[in-house]
Protein backbone atom coordinates (compact mmCIF):
# COMPACT_ATOMS: atom_id res chain seq x y z
CA UNK A 1 0.00 0.00 0.00
CA UNK A 2 2.77 2.70 0.77
CA UNK A 3 3.43 2.63 -3.09
CA UNK A 4 -0.03 3.21 -4.28
CA UNK A 5 -0.22 6.69 -2.73
CA UNK A 6 1.87 9.44 -4.28
CA UNK A 7 2.24 11.22 -0.85
CA UNK A 8 5.88 11.30 0.62
CA UNK A 9 5.15 12.64 4.11
CA UNK A 10 2.29 11.11 6.44
CA UNK A 11 0.95 14.72 6.98
CA UNK A 12 -0.12 14.85 3.18
CA UNK A 13 -1.73 11.02 4.36
CA UNK A 14 -3.94 12.42 6.80
CA UNK A 15 -4.55 16.05 5.20
CA UNK A 16 -5.97 13.83 2.26
CA UNK A 17 -7.90 11.78 4.69
CA UNK A 18 -8.90 15.20 6.11
CA UNK A 19 -10.05 16.26 3.31
CA UNK A 20 -12.51 12.95 2.49
CA UNK A 21 -13.97 12.68 5.90
CA UNK A 22 -14.50 16.80 5.48
CA UNK A 23 -16.54 15.89 2.08
CA UNK A 24 -18.85 13.76 3.97
CA UNK A 25 -19.30 16.29 6.76
CA UNK A 26 -18.01 14.21 9.37
CA UNK A 27 -17.13 16.36 11.98
CA UNK A 28 -15.92 13.46 14.74
CA UNK A 29 -13.52 12.00 12.42
CA UNK A 30 -12.22 15.06 10.86
CA UNK A 31 -11.54 16.89 14.23
CA UNK A 32 -9.15 13.43 15.08
CA UNK A 33 -7.56 13.75 11.67
CA UNK A 34 -7.01 17.59 12.42
CA UNK A 35 -5.12 16.61 15.82
CA UNK A 36 -3.17 13.70 14.05
CA UNK A 37 -2.44 16.37 11.08
CA UNK A 38 -1.09 19.08 14.12
CA UNK A 39 0.55 16.53 15.74
CA UNK A 40 3.04 15.14 12.78
CA UNK A 41 3.13 18.82 11.40
CA UNK A 42 4.79 19.50 15.04
CA UNK A 43 6.56 16.76 16.04
CA UNK A 44 10.40 16.52 16.06
CA UNK A 45 10.64 20.36 16.16
CA UNK A 46 13.69 20.54 17.63
CA UNK A 47 13.29 21.82 21.01
CA UNK A 48 12.98 25.80 22.04
CA UNK A 49 15.06 27.24 19.60
CA UNK A 50 13.39 25.63 16.25
CA UNK A 51 11.68 27.84 13.32
CA UNK A 52 9.03 25.51 11.44
CA UNK A 53 10.44 26.12 7.93
CA UNK A 54 7.28 24.52 6.11
CA UNK A 55 4.62 27.28 5.45
CA UNK A 56 1.31 25.61 5.81
CA UNK A 57 -0.57 24.30 2.59
CA UNK A 58 -3.35 25.96 0.67
CA UNK A 59 -5.36 22.69 1.05
CA UNK A 60 -4.67 22.72 4.67
CA UNK A 61 -5.79 25.92 5.22
CA UNK A 62 -9.12 25.18 3.22
CA UNK A 63 -9.69 22.18 5.00
CA UNK A 64 -9.35 24.47 7.84
CA UNK A 65 -11.71 27.06 7.23
CA UNK A 66 -13.99 24.07 5.84
CA UNK A 67 -14.15 22.02 9.86
CA UNK A 68 -14.59 26.10 11.33
CA UNK A 69 -17.68 26.02 9.16
CA UNK A 70 -18.60 22.53 10.05
CA UNK A 71 -18.17 23.47 13.73
CA UNK A 72 -20.15 26.32 13.45
CA UNK A 73 -23.39 24.76 12.01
Amino acid sequence: MAGTLEFKRLSDRILFAMQLALEQDDISISERLNRALEETLTRKTGGREFVERRDFSAEYEAACDKLHRLRSK
